[in-house]
């Protein structure tokens, strides 16, 4: 069975744009009408720019319109503080150029909001990276003199999740962007992929907001332009894969060694004490969201603070 019809049977979705485009133009074996796929080479890291530009782009691969930039960075899974330093800069400079393409100004206020759950440790890259970078909003209203001129006004929030809350998390944020008037929301999130090799190591950057949970089956509601009345862009990390494509994975290398099996009926009877479901993580999970949490803030700090960084030596701003 081929990876396509089977993702499809078993209900896996990526959160990846490039995945979700490789995966179909894998099984079409021709370029998806609406989209278009661009690569850049850097040192430390491979980029890929997928731009869904009509609705038929986004009802082929089931993501918005809009530009998704995903940076490919393996280094990212080992102890290599320059390579590290190398990648949120990169991070830091598609998430400036977004920002600007967004007309978003070096100076105005920008709301930024670490989602998940900060009490399971792969879903608490969001909350992580809120603790990771600096915020300033306070410093420009109450003690301006502390700050060069031209400072960007930038808040966070952490908002939880609904089953710790009770309250859906765009409810959160859209009662602190209506009384703190953001020019714009930057949304961190800890994602789904359908591979192992993407986990801690692609960062995917968007400027359609994001739908926390939609990659492990729970759809929350959006955080996006349209609910929020600012752009949304999202930053996200995939820190878990299905179950369900381990044993696809097993069971296409070992082709020969298991002929004529449904891969999808095998899939559900292993599965079948978890409902069918499992999404599985790394034990090195910790470490590894400690390592991207400071990635992302960092690139954070490059982006929101240009005017701090030129009275700082390094690159971490804390």
């Amino acid at each position: 069975m081929d990876r396509y019809r089977f993702y499809q049977i078993c209900g896996i979705t990526s959160d990846l744009a490039m995945e979700a485009h490789a995966l179909l133009r894998g099984a079409t074996r021709q370029e998806v009408p609406g989209v278009k796929e661009e690569k850049e080479s850097h040192p430390q890291a491979q980029v890929s720019i997928i731009t869904i530009f009509n609705e038929a782009g986004a009802r082929a691969l089931g993501k918005p319109q809009g530009t998704y930039i995903t940076i490919e960075a393996p280094s990212l899974l080992v102890a290599d503080p320059p390579a590290h330093e190398a990648v949120a800069r990169l991070v830091g400079e598609k998430l400036s150029s977004l920002l600007a393409s967004l007309q978003v100004g070096p100076t105005d206020p920008v709301l930024v909001v670490g989602l998940g759950n900060w009490q399971a440790t792969p879903d608490s890259l969001g909350p992580k990276v809120v603790g990771d970078f600096t915020v300033t909003r306070h410093l420009c209203k109450y003690a301006p003199q502390s700050l060069p001129p031209g400072s960007r006004p930038v808040s966070a929030l952490a908002p939880g999740v609904l089953g710790t809350t009770g309250i859906e998390t765009a409810e959160i944020i859209r009662g602190v962007v209506d009384r703190t008037q953001p020019k714009a929301v930057i949304a961190i999130d800890a994602l789904a992929a359908t591979d192992l090799r993407r986990i801690g190591t692609s960062i995917q950057i968007t400027n359609t907001g994001i739908s926390p949970g939609s990659g492990v089956g729970k759809q929350r509601a959006a955080i996006n332009r349209q609910t929020m009345g600012v752009p949304v862009v999202a930053v996200g990390i995939p820190t878990v894969v299905p179950a369900a494509t381990i044993i696809y994975e097993t069971l296409s290398q070992g082709a020969a060694l298991f002929p004529g099996i449904d891969g999808s009926q095998l899939v559900q009877k292993i599965l079948q004490p978890f409902g069918g479901n499992l999404t599985v993580t790394p034990k090195e999970i910790d470490d590894l969201i400690a390592n991207l949490a400071w990635v992302v803030g960092a690139a954070l700090n490059q982006s929101l603070h240009t005017t701090l960084l030129q009275t700082r030596t390094a690159l971490p701003l804390h």
